[in-house]
């Protein structure tokens, strides 16, 4: 065991906690509002994007994440320049697009599939008769889904956001793959140069082990502060 590498390449692979940050913090801003709308046409049966959301879901959610990188990465690039430089003749530069905007849509994408079934799961559990309630009283449709709805159906969803959230976060462990300088890339190429990759891998581990921990204590708080600010309205 190399400790003299091993704490080195600590203190290296933190400064890829910034980027694994912003991948996942934009992968769920993103996938919050689509994710919900997504749930929202789920739950109404539009015709016609009912059968698109179901199949969508059914898509992202079943395929390996590990496929959806390598797919995207190696082929959305190459279909972009296709569209972009050759139909329209625009003369951007696809292949010279940082590859992070690639990592958050693919992780955006995921979150969105997931986070509709949070939402879909969480609304169905709200009683309908506070629905019929409100429209009795005047409320109209969207005031009855922003004032009603949507306030007990996030406190319902936070313990599942969470859970995606941590898995979208040990994820971006595989962003590496697309050359995003995250964690693990920033471990894996200062292993390269020695061959210490036993000791990479437990910088890995440590790092992802600590964020996770504060990732948990994080919707752990905001599960008990809604909680409670939940029971104080309808108190």
């Amino acid at each position: 065991m190399n400790t003299t590498f091993l704490i080195h390449t600590f203190w290296l692979s933190i400064s890829g906690i910034p980027l694994t940050i912003l991948i996942t913090g934009a992968a769920l801003l993103l996938g919050l509002p689509l994710g919900f709308g997504l749930a929202w046409i789920k739950i109404r049966k539009i015709k016609v994007l009912y059968p698109l959301a179901v199949a969508y879901t059914s898509l992202i959610r079943a395929t390996p994440m590990v496929l959806l990188i390598l797919l995207f990465y190696s082929t959305l690039p190459s279909f972009l320049n296709v569209i972009i430089n050759k139909h329209f003749h625009l003369g951007i530069k696809v292949f010279d697009i940082n590859p992070v905007i690639y990592a958050i849509i693919v992780f955006a994408l995921i979150a969105i599939a997931n986070l509709s079934e949070v939402f879909r799961s969480a609304i169905l559990t709200i009683d309908p008769g506070q629905k019929e309630a409100a429209l009795m009283v005047g409320l109209s449709p969207t005031q009855i889904y922003r004032r009603i709805i949507i306030p007990q159906a996030l406190v319902s969803a936070i313990p599942n956001i969470g859970n995606l959230t941590l898995n979208i976060l040990k994820g971006t462990s595989l962003a590496f793959m697309m050359a995003v300088p995250e964690i693990t890339a920033v471990a894996k190429t200062a292993a390269s140069y020695t061959y210490n990759y036993t000791e990479a891998y437990i910088d890995i581990f440590v790092i992802y082990f600590i964020l996770g921990a504060i990732l948990q204590v994080i919707f752990k708080f905001l599960e008990r502060y809604l909680g409670r600010h939940k029971l104080k309205r309808t108190a």
